[in-house]
């Protein structure tokens, strides 16, 4: 019998190609099932070679294959976040031989554009990748609903892409209510026996519209015609696990590759998006009002001023922010100066009162809270930067005849807790929401006419060329939760009120005063790179960095723009090195790369995190 060989990347490896035979004719680009130390794995046939000098292992074949198309991407993929072609195609989920093709359908929708939304309409249908840069209540869902309508009767298929599932309760069932059983939903933490039937009706051509997360982008979606990446500025796009892909990037690049057409959304676009994306301006409101805007000089309070407002609020409702949650973010000891930190990290540890206990965010830690400070004896520790937990709990105290209800990650706990507060609140059971930043994602609250902004000088303190760019975004997607069908509030504690003034009515002005701000430093004008060496043994963490700083310097057009150890220094017991480098283009970046990388190294082109 004859058999035949193929050059096999194994699927989630980060292993070099390995090679297999079969006794029948296998197709390249399929997917076959694998034995690797003695587990079954899967494997991704590259190519054809000729009979090795050593043995090979037997491969099965599967039904299931990656379409022809989607290769480039994947070698992209591969080359561009330097990890290995088992990794990246690990990414996709496979294509079905003998799919169902999608049909075209006489659908119509009884959605009706403004005159504005038409002109964006049909910019946007102009250009085969855009930006739909419209202020919050503006009115974009409907224009993504038009989209819509129109790749069904086209017999195409849609991915709508939202930076977290769970967040936009209230979007889902919109685009749900127009499209019923043709819109299926698609994140991480579907079962895996609904993702079976859910991939059936895919590849039974009965799904038209899928929403869903960052691994959305990689179903086997049939004659796929338009993705939409909303809130595109958003951070969830980017992985923080390898490869460190960023989805709306690689979105564009699917617009490009496979001929499909691409919207990016949001009220608040990254600078990066914005200048090098064709855009529409979408100004103003669905419901015209006016938004008055307070500046609050406190600091890691609630202030008079607050208060005041707090308890004239009448029958309206009201949202507070703070980027913190638990009770208050760390313990210091007034004698010593000494924070309380997890022995596993080098992070304060959170106090969460009504538990007596503090918390690590990072690794899960837990102790009691201390009566003395464990490094000097003294009796003199104090709590510092207010968390939700502290102020709901202060409101409660304040305000006893309101309802006072925590929205962040230590109260929402599942999708039908999220349901449930939204729908509560919207319902007016809930008079003031106190929340991290699940508040400013894309929820459309009807009575809101107060919000209070605490802790954004935290954000525009940051080590972090986006500082800026970070604070003004919340800003806005926060306060256009206030007065979306009537005039409404915003108070902003800020020692740094002169620099939010100067943009409060334009986020566009913003973005234009920005670009001359990183002009020739950082992007969209140069590109970076960050390598994060970790290891348990910190002389071996420290060896690693010498050696890859050593070899950074021998590279040409490359700028070391720091060194050193991580913001974090340890997460977990292992202990993190950092070093930043930029170049006038990518090319440089990847060949420092794939001449400097080291075993315990991790290497993230376009980073967005720094600590």
């Amino acid at each position: 019998m004859f058999d035949y060989y193929y050059q096999i990347a194994v699927i989630g490896s980060p292993l070099e190609p390995l090679t297999y035979k079969s006794d029948e004719k296998i197709l390249e680009k399929s997917i076959v099932n694998i034995t690797l130390r003695n587990k079954d794995v899967k494997g991704f046939v590259i190519k054809e070679v000729e009979k090795p000098s050593f043995k090979c292992q037997d491969l099965k074949a599967t039904n299931f294959y990656i379409q022809e198309s989607y290769l480039k991407i994947i070698d992209f993929i591969s080359l561009y976040y330097t990890c290995s072609i088992g990794e990246a195609v690990k990414l996709f989920v496979p294509f079905q031989q003998n799919a169902t093709p999608i049909k075209k359908e006489n659908f119509l929708l009884d959605v009706t554009l403004s005159d504005k939304q038409k002109q964006a309409y049909d910019f946007l249908s102009t250009h085969p990748s855009s930006l739909l840069f419209g202020d919050t209540g503006s009115g974009k869902t409907e224009i993504y609903m038009k989209f819509f309508e129109k790749m069904v009767n086209e017999g195409k298929t849609s991915l709508f892409l939202v930076p977290e599932i769970g967040l936009t309760p209230q979007l889902l069932n919109r685009v749900k209510d127009k499209f019923k059983d043709k819109v299926a939903v698609w994140h991480s933490k579907i079962t895996p026996k609904a993702k079976e039937r859910l991939l059936d009706k895919i590849y039974d051509g009965d799904i038209k519209i899928i929403i869903g997360t960052r691994s959305a982008l990689f179903l086997p979606l049939l004659n796929l015609g338009l993705i939409v990446v909303d809130e595109e500025h958003d951070d969830s796009y980017k992985s923080s696990f390898r490869p460190r892909i960023n989805v709306r990037d690689l979105s564009l690049l699917f617009g490009q590759t496979l001929n499909i057409k691409v919207v990016l959304g949001s009220a608040t676009p990254s600078l990066t998006t914005y200048h090098k994306i064709p855009h529409f301006r979408l100004k103003g409101r669905f419901f015209e009002n006016k938004k008055n805007y307070i500046f609050d000089s406190g600091f890691d309070m609630i202030t008079p001023k607050i208060k005041e407002k707090l308890k004239n609020l009448g029958d309206e409702q009201a949202i507070i922010f703070l980027p913190t949650r638990a009770n208050f973010k760390y313990i210091i000891c007034g004698a010593c100066t000494v924070t309380i930190k997890c022995p596993n990290c080098s992070i304060a540890l959170s106090q969460h009162s009504l538990k007596n206990m503090l918390k690590c965010h990072y690794c899960n830690f837990t102790q009691a809270i201390p009566k003395i400070c464990t490094s000097c004896g003294a009796k003199s520790l104090s709590s510092r930067r207010m968390g939700t937990a502290e102020v709901a709990s202060q409101l409660e105290s304040f305000l006893p005849e309101k309802k006072i209800q925590k929205f962040d990650r230590d109260e929402v706990t599942t999708q039908r807790k999220l349901t449930k507060i939204l729908d509560a609140f919207n319902d007016k059971e809930i008079d003031i929401l106190v929340g991290t930043q699940m508040v400013s994602k894309g929820h459309d609250y009807h009575n809101v006419n107060l919000v209070v902004i605490l802790g954004i000088d935290g954000l525009l303190g940051q080590a972090d060329f986006r500082a800026r760019e970070k604070a003004i975004s919340l800003m806005f997607q926060i306060s256009g939760r206030s007065g979306r069908k009537s005039d409404g509030e915003v108070v902003i504690q800020t020692q740094h009120s002169d620099f939010f003034k100067l943009f409060l009515d334009d986020y566009e002005l913003f973005l234009k005063d920005e670009i001359t701000y990183r002009e020739d430093s950082y992007p969209p004008f140069r590109r970076l790179m960050r390598f994060l060496i970790s290891h348990k043994d910190i002389k071996k963490a420290k060896e690693g960095l010498d050696e890859l700083l050593k070899c950074v310097k021998t590279q040409p057009n490359i700028e070391i723009i720091g060194h050193g150890e991580s913001l974090i220094f340890k997460i977990a017991n292992r202990y993190r090195y950092n070093l930043l480098i930029r170049a006038e283009g990518v090319k440089p970046l990847l060949q420092t790369a794939y001449q400097c990388k080291k075993t315990f190294c991790e290497i993230d082109i376009d980073p967005i995190n720094f600590a």
